[in-house]
């Protein structure tokens, strides 16, 4: 069996997959090297897919291909109607990065919270003493904090589970009311959190989810977390809001175009945190990822069910 892993290997995963040599064919393939994508598309029968998007002109090269399997959760990457047409199945990996982009998230929350970036840069430069003395006025414990998570799926539920250990309020939003206590619609969420952290998949009612009015909603002073997906926020109605101080910091993990542009304006803000979409990325969600990816094409050669397929019929 033919598979097109779309993404440079490191030793532990050529480790990994190396016992299964004997019937797994790797070819590899750099995220961004589209002169080996399109020469090895047409071969291969599974395509490891990460985030460089899956166009349907992709899809019409793989003209083997049986499956498409996301290195993640979100499919949003892959044309998926064109999977579809085409007979190919299109599977996922729902929280196999759970563990990893919840600990990013807190990394990203205590970093813009505690104003890390700036204490950095003053301390190399030799400005960190004496203290600066709005730190007393601004920074907070996140025990001291509401936090509403919107979203509420694998990933945002072992966030809360960390945030209520480190005793903050922790509230959330979904799609529907789901009965809990903490449960709040979106506008109430927002006015209520200190810090705002998004968890959900990005499609065409979430894009812009965090408009100019939601993000105008926050309350003064709020700290705005995104691991999810760049274009669930207004990028540029953040830039002027945190540019404003209505709202004290952001981290981010995702943007709505990546790689980020050199002109996006976030990229020019102190009170932003930034991280290349990797929240997701060590050692230990790969290993979990190759398991799926390896049990999925082992299932497709024997002639098994395919695990976590999303267009299935």
């Amino acid at each position: 069996m033919k598979v097109l892993a779309h993404f440079t290997p490191g030793r532990k995963v050529l480790d990994f997959v190396a016992p299964e040599a004997d019937w797994l064919d790797i070819r590899w393939c750099a995220e961004d090297d589209d002169t080996t994508l399109y020469r090895e598309l047409p071969e291969v029968d599974v395509v490891w897919h990460v985030l460089r998007p899956l166009s349907a002109a992709d899809l019409e090269r793989a003209t083997h291909c049986r499956l498409v399997h996301k290195l993640g959760a979100g499919v949003n990457t892959i044309d998926v109607a064109a999977a579809t047409a085409r007979s190919i199945a299109v599977a996922n990996m729902p929280g196999a990065n759970a563990p990893s982009v919840t600990e990013g998230t807190l990394l990203l929350m205590l970093a813009a919270l505690r104003r890390l970036p700036e204490l950095d840069r003053a301390t190399r430069e030799g400005r960190g003493w004496p203290s600066d003395p709005t730190l007393g006025e601004t920074v907070r414990d996140i025990g001291g904090c509401t936090v509403g998570l919107v979203g509420y799926g694998n990933i945002a539920k072992q966030v809360e589970t960390v945030l209520r250990t480190l005793g903050a309020r922790v509230l959330h939003t979904s799609t529907r009311d789901d009965g809990l206590p903490d449960w709040r619609p979106l506008s109430a969420l927002l006015a209520e959190s200190d810090i705002v952290s998004l968890h959900l998949p990005l499609t065409e009612a979430t894009h812009h989810l965090l408009d100019r009015a939601a993000l105008d909603s926050m309350k003064p002073g709020a700290v705005l977390i995104n691991t999810a997906r760049g274009a669930i926020v207004d990028e540029v109605a953040l830039a002027e809001a945190l540019r404003a101080g209505r709202l004290a910091a952001a981290g981010l993990d995702v943007f709505a175009v990546e790689p980020v542009p050199a002109d996006n304006p976030l990229l020019g803000l102190d009170n932003v945190v930034l991280t290349p979409h990797v929240t997701w990325y060590t050692a230990d969600t790969m290993r979990r990822y190759l398991e799926i990816a390896v049990d999925n094409c082992r299932r497709l050669r024997d002639g098994e069910p395919l695990a976590h397929v999303v267009n299935a019929d």
